[in-house]
């Protein structure tokens, strides 16, 4: 929903009205705690193990992990094989 000031706006647009938008200020990211390969990759790592849960197949089970990473995409949550 549009604010009450854009209420008369149409909320739909066409992509030929859309325009960059250049940001007053830059936009910076800190790099503490970033590590970077030798050919400045950014390289996920898990930190920590936030669930623990048990998949049952027929005849099986598999333990899984929910991890979370620091990833350059923010926050990020994958369930891993525990082993």
């Amino acid at each position: 929903d549009l604010p009450e000031e854009l209420s008369r706006v149409h909320n739909t647009f066409h992509v030929s009205n859309l325009k960059k938008c250049h940001a007053d200020e830059p936009v910076t990211i800190p790099l503490d705690g970033l590590h970077f390969e030798d050919k400045l990759h950014f390289v996920e790592e898990p930190v920590e193990i936030v669930n623990r849960e048990v998949k049952r197949l027929k005849r099986s089970r598999i333990p899984l992990v929910k991890v979370r990473w620091n990833s350059k995409r923010g926050l990020e949550f994958t369930w891993e094989r525990e082993d």
